[in-house]
This record gives structure tokens, sequence and C-alpha cells, in this order.
């Protein structure tokens, strides 16, 4: 009985485990930042020296 205890509690914890690790991540502000400048750049908001600088001064931090 109390092995087949411990195998439920460690079924459980697994079953824990592999779905925090499913869970999707948010994204770091790096990554938002970064998708706002490509976008921006895409919609011509910005040209291409603009989106260099910013992209490397986003890279730097």
């Amino acid at each position: 009985m109390l092995v087949l205890m411990a195998l439920v509690l460690a079924a459980l914890v697994a079953l824990v485990v592999v779905l925090a690790r499913r869970a999707p991540q948010p994204p770091t502000p790096g990554d938002t930042a970064r998708r706002i400048l490509d976008e921006r750049f895409a919609r011509g908001e910005i040209d291409q020296e603009e989106y260099e600088r910013r992209r490397d001064a986003l890279a730097r931090t």
C-alpha cells in the first residue's frame, strides 16, 4: 500500500513538472522591444540606419 502511494505521488510530481515546462514563457522586455523595432522598420516608420542604430543599442543592454 505504501509503495502504491509513493508511485502515485511520484506520478503527480512528474506530471506537474512536465506541465510547468510546457507552459509558454512570457517574452523578455528585450524580445518585445526588438519585435516592435522590427515591425516599425517593416512598416517604413524608420530607415535602415535608424533601425541598425537602435538594434545595436538593444543588443548592448
